[in-house]
């Protein structure tokens, strides 16, 4: 995953231009389309970065560029760039989850800077994403009675107690719960039991 690059959508070839030089002086990888339509086009699920958009284009805007990528699934953080009349279209689009916008004329600073914030959090998001499909990776190896002991430890309740409401050997919960904690990757109930809090925890957001 490529988590370092800013995806600029504007419809002013200067613009893009010095943008993607501005970005450049920064060590910050970028790549440019001349309209929505084009990005639209070209984007797919797996693509991870910011996204920089003008919000005022012709054919397509920015705005509802971001509406369709926001029902395709995509969390990528984007900034939007507006003029001063477009700020209450901008303040809508913070409210579904834009990161953030910008008024022309563009402050170089404050622009590098929110792309690097925005950066930053692209790359918790991926590492969220990568774990929680880990470890969805693994709970898919566990077998129905590795899953009943699994809720047994979960719960706090003793070997002696999982195996007698299971109604099978301690030696065989000992045995389950060895495997269980190799096939997770834990060492103990309470890495079992943090393991899953988090991973439950990013799959809600």
């Amino acid at each position: 995953m490529n988590k370092g690059l800013v995806y600029l959508v504007d419809d002013d070839a200067a613009i893009r231009d010095a943008l993607a030089w501005l970005l450049s002086s920064r060590g910050i990888q970028s790549s440019t389309w001349g309209s929505a339509e084009a990005f639209l086009a070209d984007y797919h699920p797996e693509m991870t970065g910011c996204l920089i958009l003008d919000i005022r284009m012709t054919g397509m805007t920015g705005t509802k560029l971001f509406e369709q990528l926001l029902e395709l699934g995509c969390a990528m953080p984007v900034i939007f760039l507006t003029g001063h009349g477009d700020v209450p279209l901008a303040v809508k689009a913070l409210k579904r989850g834009a990161f953030d916008f910008i008024e022309k004329p563009l402050n170089d600073n404050e622009l590098v800077d929110r792309v690097l914030e925005a950066l930053k959090l692209e790359e918790s998001r991926c590492w969220r994403d990568a774990d929680r499909a880990e470890v969805e990776d693994r709970l898919a190896t566990l077998t129905e009675r590795e899953r009943e002991v699994m809720a047994g430890i979960l719960a706090g309740k003793l070997n002696k107690v999982i195996a007698d409401e299971l109604q099978i050997a301690m030696r065989t919960v000992e045995v389950h719960r060895a495997r269980i904690f190799e096939k997770i990757g834990v060492r103990s109930a309470v890495e079992l039991a943090q393991r899953l809090s988090a991973h439950a925890a990013t799959g809600s957001r």
